[in-house]
């Protein structure tokens, strides 16, 4: 397969801190323009979209956060829940004071990005996704198979303990092998930064319990479905950037998408698993820009 031959292991922005709840959340702020705020899914960091970054923030103000416990942002003792996350993020639009907000969302964080933007219409401009969770997983054969050998680990006696805190297995297995190149030696330093030292996991530990396993069940789910359910109705601009295979967006997902979303946008960026942005970050950034274009 063809791989893009201008992704860089580089991460050149500044860094910035916003206090939310009485903690630093990390960011970084790019460009001119209406705001795009980028949101990443586990276990990532705003250095997931760095090659994205750089070609569209000369056309467009882009700001791309650490959650709470991920990248540069601070790391306190917290459940880590789907709620917990939900409250930092919220506090961190709050304090930018943004408006006319277009979210770019992946995995975990399209959860967060889909709860305020149904909470805030009328701060929102687009919504552009991959690998999202976009409607409730209420049965096992609705997972992709990556997904159900993910369920396998969890149901090991100590609930896969072992394997995301002391193991580290996110960072070291999950990661590297749902990308369809090699990451380089920087590349994978700067994903293991946040998590050297074992007490730090407990923000990928926290957020295992409340990933969609097809059950129906939990507070994660309860959050999807009601978003979901809004974004049916949801007239603001949408965006489905997907490749195949995927994890999560399967081919019955895009189906859905296209039978059930108003005002969406299709496109495909060719062969990629579950990080798109490692294998086609010049292809996403061209979507991205294109579509921006075309909601203006």
């Amino acid at each position: 397969m063809e791989q893009e031959q201008n992704i860089s292991a580089d991460f050149p922005f500044a860094s910035h801190y916003k206090e939310v709840l009485g903690h630093k959340i990390h960011y970084i702020d790019e460009g001119q323009g209406d705001p795009i705020v980028f949101i990443h899914g586990v276990p990532t960091s705003s250095y997931l979209w760095r090659n994205i970054i750089s070609p569209l923030s000369k056309h467009h103000r882009c700001i791309a956060l650490d959650l709470i416990g991920y990248g540069q942002s601070d790391k306190p003792d917290l459940e880590y829940s789907v709620r917990d996350h939900l409250s930092y993020f919220e506090g961190f639009m709050q304090a930018l004071g943004l408006e006319k907000v277009t979210l770019v969302m992946h995995a975990w964080g399209s959860i967060l990005g889909f709860d305020y933007a149904m909470k805030h219409p009328d701060k929102i401009h687009g919504l552009a996704f991959m690998e999202s969770q976009l409607r409730p997983i209420k049965d096992w054969r609705m997972l992709s198979l990556p997904v159900k050998q993910f369920a396998q680990v969890l149901s090991q006696d100590d609930g896969g303990y072992s394997a995301i805190v002391e193991q580290n297995l996110l960072v070291e297995r999950v990661l590297p092998n749902a990308i369809m190149r090699r990451l380089t030696q920087e590349e994978m330093n700067h994903y293991r930064a946040p998590f050297v030292d074992i007490e730090h996991r407990k923000s990928l530990w926290g957020f295992v319990h409340e990933v969609p396993l097809g059950d129906g069940q939990g507070t994660a789910q309860d959050v999807i479905e009601g978003y979901s359910e809004a974004l049916q109705a949801s007239p603001i601009p949408k965006l489905l950037v997907y490749g195949i295979p995927g994890f999560a967006t399967t081919i019955e997902t895009i189906a859905w998408a296209k039978e059930s979303l108003p005002k969406l946008s299709v496109v495909d960026v060719g062969e990629a698993l579950h990080y798109p942005q490692e294998t086609h970050p010049q292809a996403i950034s061209e979507a991205l820009h294109d579509w921006l274009e075309s909601i203006e």
